[in-house]
């Protein structure tokens, strides 16, 4: 059983932990020392600011296990070589799609690089942690979730190609029902029912000002998706990726960019409460009046004054469950 004096700390929300809100800390010490896989939040993080001044305190230890050099690993005590999806056996759900995918390795480990569950294995063994995983390979692994999930086995998926977990058209088009407790879909949710923090959520699903309301003052609302190109961060390591997406930008009606007397390529200076950042502006009609899109996610450097679009991102919860708001940012914005 954990102890119960040992706190969860929410990742998205990384920058308040590392400058000690006690929000997140309560009572107990400041985060000293972090290990890190899968994520880059010296770049991803909302609230860069912050992250950055934790991750700038002499105090903290910090291991990275990365692929790249990113910008989280070059503020590292320790960088460890981590696998590519090449060197290591591992199972898929595409996002979006209905197959899930066993894969196994088809080059060797490149050097001293280590996948996931390998350095976790042999910082179990050399802390003396106990856990039938910390025994198995991968593939053991993933047999024994796929067995415990009623699937096929790890082989079976692997020479068929990958299993479709696709529900029957039936199920899939609610012709049987929706999964509500009398099978009638409800126009009034269970907010309470989905994530601890329902508050002033309405009762009908519809539009919820839940982080940032437009003002006066910030009357843009801003929205960070994904460039093309730059999926995750670890795409804006790759030459090709740099070269197709140029430079960051921020889509702006036309309308807008009249009422402000900008044109394509000027430079835009965007901000709030958290700070501004300078981007050039793209004239684009495929959204509307007062919203703007900085597609995301660039590297700080890509940046005039060297930090990301997410300083300017809201570390606070999102309701009913959680989570980061990256689409739910009220700014300002002028020429630069």
């Amino acid at each position: 059983m954990l102890d119960p004096s040992i706190r969860s700390l929410d990742q998205s929300r990384i920058g308040p932990c590392l400058v000690g809100d006690k929000a997140d800390l309560g009572d107990g010490p400041p985060v000293m020392a972090m290990f890190i896989q899968n994520t880059n939040p010296m770049m991803v993080a909302p609230e860069l600011a912050k992250v950055h001044e934790g991750f700038a305190r002499d105090d903290l230890f910090v291991c990275v296990h990365e692929q790249f050099m990113t910008e989280t690993a070059a503020m590292a005590d320790i960088v460890l070589p981590a696998t590519t999806f090449l060197e290591h056996d591992d199972f898929y759900k595409g996002s979006g799609h209905t197959f899930l995918q066993v894969t196994k390795a088809v080059i060797e480990p490149q050097a001293e690089a280590r996948s996931n569950h390998d350095v976790i294995r042999g910082l179990a063994e050399r802390l003396g942690a106990e856990h039938p995983g910390f025994a198995k390979t991968a593939w053991e692994l993933m047999d024994d979730c796929l067995r415990a999930s009623g699937l096929p086995d790890a082989a079976t998926i692997y020479q068929a190609g990958g299993h479709d977990l696709c529900p029957p058209f039936e199920t899939a088009h609610f012709l049987d029902g929706f999964p509500t407790e009398n099978g009638v879909f409800r126009f009034a949710p269970d907010w309470g029912g989905l994530g601890a923090n329902p508050k002033d959520m309405p009762a009908f699903a519809d539009h919820f000002d839940a982080i940032d309301v437009a003002t006066d003052d910030r009357p843009f609302r801003m929205v960070t998706a994904p460039a093309r190109n730059y999926l995750n961060s670890s795409f804006t390591e790759t030459p090709t990726s740099i070269k197709r997406e140029g430079r960051p930008t921020a889509m702006i009606h036309p309308e807008d960019c009249t009422a402000l007397g900008l044109a394509e390529g000027d430079r835009v200076r965007i901000g709030n409460k958290k700070g501004s950042v300078v981007v050039h502006a793209k004239p684009f009609d495929g959204l509307q009046r007062g919203v703007i899109v900085v597609e995301s996610i660039w590297p700080n450097k890509a940046f005039e004054e060297g930090i990301g679009i997410n300083l300017l991102v809201s570390a606070d919860a999102g309701q009913p469950n959680g989570g980061a708001v990256f689409h739910d940012t009220a700014v300002w914005l002028r020429a630069a």
